[in-house]
């Protein structure tokens, strides 16, 4: 799996307007935070299941996430394949994952991991 060259400009376009990671994640990528997007797709359900144990384990080790309860969600109802994607803050304090279309063109969800040690 490759990373594609995704502009920058297109993944802030996905980005506006959504919930409060997908914002956090738009301030991010405009503050110069690094960003790839992977090339190919997988399966919604895997990462839904993939993401549920990350909520599970995230609870209980009390790490602060944003918007992670409802990106498991939304996967587990999308039905087709999805692309990843990724932004960190700037300083290196957050990881954003981005869940795409298969073709890139729409948002699906967003969600975020706070690091405590940066």
């Amino acid at each position: 799996m490759g990373v594609t060259g995704v502009e920058r400009e297109r993944l802030e376009r996905l980005l506006v307007g959504g919930d409060e990671a997908s914002v956090a994640a738009l301030a991010a990528l405009r503050c110069g935070g690094p960003y790839m997007v992977w090339d190919g797709a997988t399966s919604a359900q895997s990462l839904a299941l993939v993401y549920g144990r990350r909520l599970r384990l995230t609870r209980r080790r009390g790490a602060q996430t944003t918007n992670l309860e409802r990106t498991v969600q939304l996967l587990s109802l999308h039905q087709q394949p999805v692309r990843l994607g990724q932004i960190r803050a700037a300083d290196g304090s957050c990881t954003f994952m981005l869940f795409l279309t298969e073709d890139g063109s729409r948002l699906i969800a967003c969600t975020s991991v706070r690091r405590t040690h940066v």
